[in-house]
């Protein structure tokens, strides 16, 4: 059998080790999950005779490379910092590895060693598992194949909680990785083009320049602007666009509510806030 090893069973974690295992007899396939807790490892292979659970501590260097030198295909569903080590572990014994993080410097930097090695190190492709990029260029073919040109691209995308679900104040739930919900949007300017300008928007600013978007059947939503857009310019061959923006959506009034913990400093995790239980 060929075995899989998926590096952390958070939330994240989920879905991907259910498809797994549900595909496990058929691709003759043996899931090794391994996370700092036994028992939420364990939790996620519910008795599978296809999987075992392991407590895999990733700091421990000796530990994490014996797990991965039995894999076929390692993947990493830990946060995104500690992904360089795994990848640098995958290059040394010659393994297939796969990440849902956005591709950093420093995995970019292994980029030739995976290729000299005929090594596939695959990472995040889009919002999961690249339906934004699948769409737009299915459109923009279809605009370039009928003689039409692009001058404005915009489009939003975000994990919205379904209406029958929708039961709190904030119109919001935790879907994924709560540390990332809260870090999200930093880590440098939002950059698009609009009109032919080019703006910047800094992370103190970002949930206060928002837009309002009307989803026919689903009501009023508000966007802002999601990271480097300019980046896109090339990948989707629009060089000589006017407009290209791509933003994150949310329910009317999120922006605004978040801003407050922005401006409060609470969304920095550099320090710690004393008493913090006893505030409100």
């Amino acid at each position: 059998m060929r075995n899989i090893l998926i590096i952390g069973a958070g939330r994240s974690a989920s879905s991907l080790i259910k498809y797994l295992l549900d595909k496990s007899d058929q691709e003759n396939l043996h899931l090794t999950i391994g996370d700092l807790s036994l028992s939420l490892a364990q939790q996620k292979t519910n008795n599978h005779q296809n999987a075992t659970a392991i407590a895999l501590d990733i700091c421990d260097e000796n530990q994490r490379k014996t797990e991965i030198q039995k894999a076929d295909i390692v993947i990493s569903m830990l946060p995104a910092h500690l992904h360089i080590e795994v990848a640098k572990d995958c290059i040394a014994f010659k393994k297939h590895l796969v990440t849902a993080s956005y591709i950093s410097d420093a995995m970019q930097a292994l980029d030739e060693d995976a290729k000299a090695n005929n090594l596939i190190f695959m990472s995040e492709v889009g919002l999961d598992p690249g339906i934004d990029h699948m769409s737009a260029m299915k459109i923009i073919d279809e605009i370039r194949a009928k003689g039409g040109k692009m001058i404005l691209f915009e489009s939003f995308c975000g994990g919205l909680v379904a209406p029958e679900s929708d039961n709190n104040l904030w119109n919001y739930k935790f879907t994924w990785a709560p540390r990332n919900v809260v870090l999200a949007g930093q880590g440098g300017a939002a950059k698009f083009i609009q009109e032919g300008t080019y703006k910047y928007i800094p992370y103190h600013k970002l949930f206060r320049r928002t837009e309002f978007l009307e989803v026919e059947g689903y009501g009023k939503f508000e966007g802002y602007a999601n990271r480097d857009s300019l980046k896109y310019r090339s990948i989707y061959g629009l060089e000589d666009v006017l407009t290209l923006y791509r933003g994150t959506i949310r329910r009317v009034g999120f922006s605004k509510a978040w801003n407050m913990f922005v401006q409060l400093g609470m969304t920095d995790d550099t320090y710690l806030i004393d008493n913090s239980e006893t505030i409100s």
